[in-house]
């Protein structure tokens, strides 16, 4: 250990002779572990609902849809070219198209999905949200979503009209299942029909919308989507799941950005203390100063030591975040501390996801401002010359 660090050492625990530089040095720490455990906390509770956010919307869509301008026939050969390929877990053709439901006096207008009960398991988590009945395929059965069948008091069995632009009249669908994702446009505004029905309402005879496309892993529809699209070609367009919701994710990850940049302002207050409390420190020991200097200690030993002693606060109050943050994240992912509207928030409790890249730089953030800010009294204290030192009394 070189003698900076331990005069450094010595310095941040010995007593002074003026005990608030103690007292600002504790709160700084204090300030800093604070800054650190908000930031941890609120970062892992927004990539929670970012998590289960992605994990619903990929749940009611698929990782990749191709599509035309135009409804295609031929999609059986495009199927079988999807299975073989690495990295495709299934594949199902899809029909979707607006239209228009009625029951009673009320109407509204919904998105109908058609789908192929047989193959939509491998795509989408469809069947796993349904909370009451199915789809299984009968014609003129429908899975309406939860917060659509509320408003219209829809349950299974009842019966409802759907008209679309291309149909001559309305068509009578009964009620077969209600879904309930936790989203709640889709849950308000999707309408669930067999493949062979929406072909029938939107008179697309064989054909249509698209193919939706499930993966692996998720994280790779990118990589996918320019694969299949260099192969396919114009007319045909493939876009991920996160091509359909670039609006949504956008403005959480904007949102993520901002509140990082808002509670990284505490840990600067903390930070600026820092320099005041070395700056007293420096006052407190420039007679030592001119001893060290006296004795051959250079200019920047001199930096050293007290930009070591800022490092140090920068350190320990970083570390202090890091402990009670991990410790809340722990708490608030086991326990029911607080409890969310699941009608509002799809979820009962916070959803927690700890990222550690995001803990790695907050906690770089405040180590890093920890030294900056120690830098000022340092480089004065640095300045001071033998004469000077022991001259302050």
């Amino acid at each position: 250990m070189s003698y900076e660090w331990w005069v450094a050492k010595r310095y941040l625990w010995s007593k002074r002779r003026h005990p608030f530089v103690g007292v600002t040095s504790t709160i700084s720490v204090l300030g800093i572990g604070v800054g650190v455990a908000a930031l941890i906390v609120v970062l892992a509770v927004m990539n929670g609902f970012d998590g289960e956010l992605k994990d619903r919307i990929i749940g009611t869509r698929a990782h990749l849809v191709i599509e035309k301008e135009e409804a295609f026939n031929h999609y059986a050969g495009l199927l079988e070219s999807l299975s073989k390929l690495k990295g495709i877990a299934g594949a199902s053709p899809f029909v979707e198209g607006q239209a228009l439901i009625q029951k009673d006096e009320w109407g509204t207008g919904v998105l109908v999905r058609g789908i192929d009960s047989r193959t939509e398991k491998s795509v989408s988590k469809f069947y796993q949200y349904l909370k009451d009945g199915t789809l299984s395929g009968r014609e003129k059965f429908a899975v309406v979503g939860s917060e659509l069948a509320r408003r219209f008091n829809l349950k299974i069995g009842s019966q409802f009209l759907v008209l679309s632009q291309t149909a001559k009249k309305p068509a009578v669908y009964t009620v077969e299942g209600v879904f309930s994702s936790g989203l709640y446009e889709y849950d308000a505004n999707l309408l669930f029909l067999n493949l062979k029905d929406a072909q029938e309402l939107f008179d697309m005879k064989e054909a249509v919308s698209g193919v939706s496309v499930a993966l692996s892993d998720a994280g790779a529809a990118d990589f996918f989507k320019r694969g299949i699209q260099d192969k396919l070609k114009y007319p045909y367009v493939v876009r991920t799941w996160m091509d359909m919701n670039k609006t949504l994710f956008g403005a959480l990850k904007l949102e993520k950005i901002v509140m990082f940049l808002i509670l990284a302002l505490i840990i600067l207050v903390a930070c600026l203390n820092i320099a005041g409390s070395l700056t007293m420190l420096v006052m407190d020991k420039t007679k030592d100063i001119g001893v060290l200097r006296a004795l051959g200690a250079t200019r920047f030993s001199i930096l050293k030591i007290f930009a070591l002693d800022g490092l140090w606060m920068g350190f320990f109050g970083a570390g202090a975040g890091f402990l009670a943050g991990t410790a809340l994240c722990v708490i608030l992912a086991h326990t029911p501390l607080v409890d969310l509207p699941k009608e509002i928030y799809y979820v009962s409790r916070l959803p927690i996801k700890a990222n550690p890249v995001d803990v790695a730089l907050v906690l770089s953030v405040a180590v890093a401002l920890s030294f900056v800010s120690s830098l000022y009294p340092a480089v004065t204290a640095g300045r001071l010359t033998p004469a000077q030192a022991l001259r302050h009394e």
